[in-house]
Protein backbone atom coordinates (compact mmCIF):
# COMPACT_ATOMS: atom_id res chain seq x y z
CA UNK A 1 0.00 0.00 0.00
CA UNK A 2 1.15 3.41 -0.81
CA UNK A 3 1.54 5.97 1.72
CA UNK A 4 -0.33 9.01 -0.94
CA UNK A 5 1.42 12.11 1.31
CA UNK A 6 4.64 10.23 1.57
CA UNK A 7 7.71 12.94 1.55
CA UNK A 8 11.64 12.09 1.92
CA UNK A 9 13.00 14.56 4.02
CA UNK A 10 15.79 16.83 2.41
CA UNK A 11 18.95 15.17 3.27
CA UNK A 12 17.47 11.69 1.93
CA UNK A 13 16.88 13.70 -0.63
CA UNK A 14 20.03 14.99 -1.22
CA UNK A 15 21.60 11.73 -0.28
CA UNK A 16 20.04 9.67 -3.22
CA UNK A 17 21.06 12.65 -5.45
CA UNK A 18 24.54 12.89 -4.64
CA UNK A 19 25.38 9.21 -4.52
CA UNK A 20 24.11 8.84 -7.82
CA UNK A 21 25.97 11.96 -9.19
CA UNK A 22 29.00 10.19 -7.59
CA UNK A 23 28.38 7.02 -9.82
CA UNK A 24 28.04 9.19 -12.50
CA UNK A 25 31.81 9.90 -12.50
CA UNK A 26 32.69 12.83 -15.51
CA UNK A 27 29.15 12.58 -16.37
CA UNK A 28 27.90 13.86 -12.93
CA UNK A 29 27.06 17.12 -14.44
CA UNK A 30 24.57 16.15 -16.94
CA UNK A 31 21.45 16.41 -16.00
CA UNK A 32 19.89 13.51 -18.98
CA UNK A 33 22.53 11.11 -17.59
CA UNK A 34 21.36 12.11 -13.85
CA UNK A 35 17.79 11.66 -14.90
CA UNK A 36 18.44 8.30 -16.42
CA UNK A 37 20.27 7.03 -13.08
CA UNK A 38 18.06 8.46 -10.94
CA UNK A 39 14.87 6.21 -12.70
CA UNK A 40 17.05 3.30 -11.77
CA UNK A 41 17.77 3.40 -8.39
CA UNK A 42 14.29 5.16 -7.48
CA UNK A 43 12.13 2.23 -9.58
CA UNK A 44 13.62 -0.68 -6.73
CA UNK A 45 11.55 0.77 -5.06
CA UNK A 46 9.67 1.44 -2.41
CA UNK A 47 6.88 3.58 -4.30
CA UNK A 48 6.45 5.51 -0.60
CA UNK A 49 10.45 6.50 -1.50
CA UNK A 50 9.00 7.22 -5.56
CA UNK A 51 6.93 9.36 -3.90
CA UNK A 52 8.55 11.11 -1.42
CA UNK A 53 11.20 11.71 -3.70
CA UNK A 54 8.96 12.92 -6.16
CA UNK A 55 7.28 15.83 -3.24
CA UNK A 56 10.25 17.18 -1.92
CA UNK A 57 11.46 17.62 -5.77
CA UNK A 58 8.16 19.77 -6.63
CA UNK A 59 9.53 21.62 -3.15
CA UNK A 60 12.73 22.17 -4.13
CA UNK A 61 11.83 23.34 -7.64
CA UNK A 62 9.47 25.17 -6.33
CA UNK A 63 11.74 27.38 -3.87
CA UNK A 64 13.87 28.42 -7.36
CA UNK A 65 10.36 29.77 -8.64
CA UNK A 66 12.05 33.65 -8.22
CA UNK A 67 12.41 36.53 -10.93
CA UNK A 68 16.11 36.59 -10.23
CA UNK A 69 16.45 33.08 -10.40
CA UNK A 70 14.77 33.60 -13.64
CA UNK A 71 16.86 36.55 -14.94
CA UNK A 72 20.03 34.37 -13.97
CA UNK A 73 18.42 31.17 -16.60
CA UNK A 74 16.93 34.15 -18.97
CA UNK A 75 21.20 34.91 -19.37
CA UNK A 76 22.38 31.73 -19.39
CA UNK A 77 19.64 30.77 -22.15
CA UNK A 78 19.66 33.48 -24.05
CA UNK A 79 16.23 33.74 -23.66
CA UNK A 80 14.16 31.64 -21.08
CA UNK A 81 9.97 31.07 -21.38
CA UNK A 82 7.84 29.53 -18.78
CA UNK A 83 8.49 25.71 -19.89
CA UNK A 84 12.30 26.70 -20.14
CA UNK A 85 12.47 28.11 -16.99
CA UNK A 86 11.23 24.69 -15.19
CA UNK A 87 13.85 22.67 -16.65
CA UNK A 88 16.65 25.22 -15.55
CA UNK A 89 15.05 24.57 -12.25
CA UNK A 90 15.22 21.23 -12.23
CA UNK A 91 19.20 21.24 -13.65
CA UNK A 92 20.44 23.35 -10.78
CA UNK A 93 18.52 20.90 -8.63
CA UNK A 94 21.01 18.63 -10.69
CA UNK A 95 24.05 20.36 -9.72
CA UNK A 96 23.54 19.02 -6.22
CA UNK A 97 22.62 20.42 -2.44
CA UNK A 98 26.31 22.87 -2.18
CA UNK A 99 25.20 24.31 -5.77
CA UNK A 100 21.54 24.37 -5.33
CA UNK A 101 22.17 26.27 -1.96
CA UNK A 102 24.14 28.83 -3.39
CA UNK A 103 21.36 29.58 -6.49
CA UNK A 104 19.13 29.68 -3.68
CA UNK A 105 21.30 32.70 -1.76
CA UNK A 106 22.25 34.39 -5.06
CA UNK A 107 21.64 33.18 -8.32
CA UNK A 108 24.65 35.09 -9.34
CA UNK A 109 26.63 32.68 -7.86
CA UNK A 110 26.20 30.73 -10.87
CA UNK A 111 29.00 32.57 -12.57
CA UNK A 112 31.42 30.31 -10.55
CA UNK A 113 30.57 27.30 -11.74
CA UNK A 114 32.52 25.93 -14.24
CA UNK A 115 29.68 24.59 -16.31
CA UNK A 116 28.64 28.39 -16.90
CA UNK A 117 31.88 29.41 -17.53
CA UNK A 118 32.78 26.74 -20.24
CA UNK A 119 29.01 27.87 -21.81
CA UNK A 120 29.32 30.96 -21.53
CA UNK A 121 32.71 31.01 -23.36
CA UNK A 122 31.46 28.44 -26.17
CA UNK A 123 28.11 30.54 -26.53
CA UNK A 124 25.95 26.99 -25.34
CA UNK A 125 22.85 28.28 -24.18
CA UNK A 126 22.10 24.77 -23.15
CA UNK A 127 24.12 24.53 -20.16
CA UNK A 128 21.97 23.42 -16.44
CA UNK A 129 18.66 23.25 -18.68
CA UNK A 130 17.45 19.54 -17.60
CA UNK A 131 13.96 18.56 -18.35
CA UNK A 132 14.33 14.71 -17.64
CA UNK A 133 14.85 15.63 -13.83
CA UNK A 134 11.42 16.81 -13.79
CA UNK A 135 10.08 12.84 -15.01
CA UNK A 136 12.51 11.04 -12.70
CA UNK A 137 9.48 10.05 -10.24
CA UNK A 138 6.79 9.39 -12.82
CA UNK A 139 9.28 7.03 -14.80
CA UNK A 140 10.48 4.99 -11.92
CA UNK A 141 6.78 4.30 -10.51
CA UNK A 142 6.07 3.54 -13.84
CA UNK A 143 8.98 1.17 -14.11
CA UNK A 144 7.81 -0.33 -10.65
CA UNK A 145 3.92 -0.41 -10.89
CA UNK A 146 4.14 -1.08 -14.84
CA UNK A 147 1.24 1.50 -14.72
CA UNK A 148 2.33 4.80 -16.97
CA UNK A 149 -0.04 7.37 -14.64
CA UNK A 150 0.31 5.60 -11.33
CA UNK A 151 2.04 9.06 -10.34
CA UNK A 152 -0.53 11.35 -11.40
CA UNK A 153 -3.27 8.98 -9.94
CA UNK A 154 -1.81 9.08 -6.61
CA UNK A 155 -1.30 12.85 -6.77
CA UNK A 156 -5.18 13.13 -8.01
CA UNK A 157 -6.02 10.91 -4.80
CA UNK A 158 -4.23 12.71 -2.45
CA UNK A 159 -6.26 15.84 -4.01
CA UNK A 160 -2.56 17.81 -4.65
CA UNK A 161 -1.73 19.27 -8.08
CA UNK A 162 1.92 19.52 -8.36
CA UNK A 163 1.80 22.08 -10.71
CA UNK A 164 0.19 24.38 -8.59
CA UNK A 165 2.98 27.19 -9.07
CA UNK A 166 1.43 27.73 -12.86
CA UNK A 167 -1.44 29.56 -10.85
CA UNK A 168 0.91 32.09 -9.11
CA UNK A 169 3.46 34.68 -10.15
CA UNK A 170 7.71 34.38 -8.81
CA UNK A 171 8.33 34.97 -5.95
CA UNK A 172 10.09 38.35 -5.42
CA UNK A 173 10.60 41.95 -7.28
CA UNK A 174 10.00 41.95 -11.29
CA UNK A 175 12.31 43.45 -13.27
CA UNK A 176 12.85 43.89 -16.89
CA UNK A 177 15.61 41.11 -18.07
CA UNK A 178 16.46 42.80 -21.65
CA UNK A 179 17.23 46.36 -19.54
CA UNK A 180 20.77 45.49 -19.70
CA UNK A 181 21.84 48.11 -17.36
CA UNK A 182 19.41 46.51 -14.81
CA UNK A 183 20.76 43.11 -14.70
CA UNK A 184 23.99 44.37 -14.24
CA UNK A 185 22.83 45.73 -11.12
CA UNK A 186 21.25 42.47 -10.46
CA UNK A 187 23.35 39.41 -11.59
CA UNK A 188 26.37 41.44 -12.49
CA UNK A 189 29.01 38.52 -12.49
CA UNK A 190 26.45 36.47 -14.70
CA UNK A 191 26.38 39.91 -16.69
CA UNK A 192 29.81 40.11 -17.06
CA UNK A 193 30.16 36.87 -18.75
CA UNK A 194 27.04 36.96 -20.83
CA UNK A 195 26.67 40.58 -21.41
CA UNK A 196 29.94 41.90 -21.74
CA UNK A 197 30.93 45.72 -22.04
Amino acid sequence: MIVHNAVVDENEFWTIVEETRAGLGDNRDNGEALAGALVHRLAAGPADLVMGFGRRLNRLHDALYRWDVWAAAYLIGDGCSDDSFMDFRAGVIALGPAWYRRVLASPDALADHPVIRRAAAEDDDEAVFAEPILSVAGEAMEQLTGDEHAYDNIFDEAGEDPDQEAFADPAGEEFDFDDDAEMRRRLPRLTALYLPV
